[in-house]
């Protein structure tokens, strides 16, 4: 009997210790798919921010966004989200007193951006694209503030902009921005945009006295330099600035170059008043002023002028339309054709760089009317 017990009693403890291993080995695996998960959940994590900081460094590479949407001040390194613009450190702070309601302000480097703030950038298509409606209409005596403008002059510009909306159509003005004090609007400038298509799309013209309305945009593809002037030792460090009106665009910096290579696009508004586009280039200088390194002017006219003639260019084949001619009060090496070409029109030229020992640039335009 007793020997009896002993043994039912060690079966009791087998099953015991059995069951007990059993909860332990299933307790380790739990621990064992759980640090699994939190290691994927992670990973996913870590795939996702570099993605999203993958999509906002190209966003910023945009010829357009390399400059304050604002001031035009270079390499700008903070954004407002919902407006959808690149701003420089001045400008954002202007901009961070009018209130998230308005602005949501965010660092490119410093701040983590959700996949909706970078859709909404994406959406808008950069600084030139919200310029051509934030900035449609500027009062005849309305200066744009520039890079070294002082604090009053950003506030105001900035707040006519964007917080008045003063330089909107007014078809345009759908936010009445003393009654969304209280909520974030995070795709306004996406509402905005589509509400402007669809204006340009009614065709309704409307004449505003004392205003000034953009009718296109001017896409300026900088392709290279040629034979360039030294100004540093042996070399220069050569970039280009465009400027029509109060707008200025530039390309980056190529390092120790006389023959740079840039192939990058900038785009300007034009305005119905235009005149020609002013453009210089520059020797980049770390401890001093930049110096310049020659400057010419783009007549435009002539593209202007040939693309209204023929209307929508998708109706016609590639074929030449217009010329701007070579003489010897202009930059040109040698006649520039006007071209329709796959629907676009183009225009190639080479400039020969005023005011400097030597030097000569090439550029490919387009001309994107606003109608269409």
């Amino acid at each position: 009997m007793k020997r009896s017990d002993e043994q039912s009693n060690l079966t009791k403890l087998g099953y015991e210790m059995e069951r007990q291993l059993r909860n332990r080995d299933a307790a380790m695996r739990s621990r064992e798919r759980k640090k699994m998960y939190v290691k994927d959940l992670e990973i996913k994590s870590r795939y996702m921010e570099a993605k999203c900081k993958r999509r906002l460094k190209d966003l910023l590479l945009q010829k357009d966004n390399r400059c304050c949407a604002d001031c035009s001040a270079p390499d700008p390194k903070w954004a407002s989200a919902n407006i959808g613009v690149f701003i420089c450190l001045k400008c954002c702070g202007v901009h961070r007193s009018l209130g998230t309601h308005i602005s949501k302000v965010l660092s490119v480097t410093l701040d983590e951006w959700c996949d909706e703030d970078i859709d909404a950038m994406v959406e808008v298509g950069g600084n030139s694209a919200a310029n051509a409606i934030y900035e449609a209409f500027i009062p005849d005596g309305f200066s744009k503030p520039g890079p070294d403008a002082s604090h009053d002059d950003r506030m105001r510009f900035i707040r006519s902009k964007y917080e008045l909306q003063e330089f909107l159509k007014p078809s345009l003005r759908i936010l009445s921005m003393s009654s969304a004090k209280t909520s974030l609007q995070p795709s306004f400038s996406k509402k905005l945009m589509s509400s402007f298509r669809s204006s340009q799309s009614s065709k309704v013209s409307e004449s505003y006295e004392g205003m000034v309305e953009f009718i296109g945009i001017l896409k300026v593809k900088v392709v290279k330099g040629t034979n360039l002037a030294v100004r540093d030792m042996l070399s220069s460090d050569p970039y280009v600035v465009l400027n029509l009106g109060q707008q200025a665009v530039q390309t980056s910096v190529v390092k120790s170059n006389l023959n740079p290579i840039w192939k990058e696009e900038l785009m300007l508004s034009v305005p119905q008043r235009y005149g020609s586009v002013k453009l210089k280039v520059f020797d980049h200088d770390t401890f001093s002023a930049d110096d310049i390194m020659g400057e010419a002017e783009i007549d435009i006219q002539p593209l202007i002028t040939s693309a209204m003639a023929y209307g929508d260019p998708g109706m016609f084949g590639n074929m030449q339309i217009g010329k701007w001619l070579k003489s010897h009060d202009n930059a040109l090496v040698e006649d520039s054709i006007i071209n329709i070409d796959d629907g676009k029109v183009k225009q190639e030229m080479q400039l020969k760089l005023q005011n400097v020992e030597s030097g000569e640039l090439e550029l490919e335009v387009e001309w994107m009317p606003l109608e269409q």
